[in-house]
């Protein structure tokens, strides 16, 4: 496989990589790309499933870093601290479109209490906008993600809620995961060092 040269690359073998490790798997027939992958052994096919193969993740980490002590990882750097506490709001406004607050599994039919969490997601939406222009201009291949994110809100106005937090299509959440993701390995950090981040700045937000 070729790989590019800087993470600001988007070679399209290179973008299937990534797209792979991020969501763990890709459901039917393998693209040309995912066959490409097959083929240098960092993809394996199981049935009609493809799956990350031996090596694909620390292949991902080399495509996504940004250069260490860079202008661009600075850069980067500042904008995910940004992102951090808009993440935790996300997170809690999830938790709230799938359960009601008594814990119980929210069916959605209680439309005026779907329109109010619909409400707070628009507000994330608006507060990440900023930021993700930013990164898109420092780092070009996230420039997909206000797009993508976009995407999810039509359809989910087209009157889906799977468009909100479904892990089985591009909904809101899982776009939103899929970048968070890509934010820590161009970054070159571990889960746990992005909890302990995250902890800290919502601490110093609120």
């Amino acid at each position: 496989m070729t790989r590019p040269q800087a993470a600001t690359d988007v070679h399209p073998t290179s973008q299937a990589l990534v797209d792979l490790v991020v969501r763990g798997m890709w459901i039917g027939s393998p693209t040309p790309e995912l066959k490409a992958l097959v083929d240098d052994g960092l993809a394996l096919v199981k049935g009609s499933v493809v799956l990350p193969g031996p090596g694909a993740e620390a292949a991902v980490r080399q495509v996504l870093r940004l250069p260490a002590g860079s202008g661009t990882e600075a850069q980067v750097s500042a904008l995910y601290e940004a992102f951090l506490p808009i993440n935790a709001r996300l997170r809690d406004i999830c938790t709230a479109w799938q359960r009601r607050p008594d814990g119980s599994a929210n069916d959605h039919q209680d439309l005026e209490y779907d329109a109010g969490v619909r409400d707070d997601l628009d507000d994330v939406h608006e507060a990440v906008a900023p930021i993700l222009r930013r990164l898109g201009k420092a780092v070009p291949r996230l420039a997909r993600f206000p797009v993508l994110l976009q995407a999810a809100l039509d359809r989910l106005d087209d009157g889906n809620p799977a468009w909100f937090t479904s892990p089985m299509c591009d909904s809101y959440h899982t776009v939103w995961m899929h970048l968070h993701q890509e934010l820590i390995l161009a970054l070159g950090i571990d889960r746990a060092e992005d909890t302990a981040r995250e902890r800290l700045a919502v601490g110093g937000a609120g």
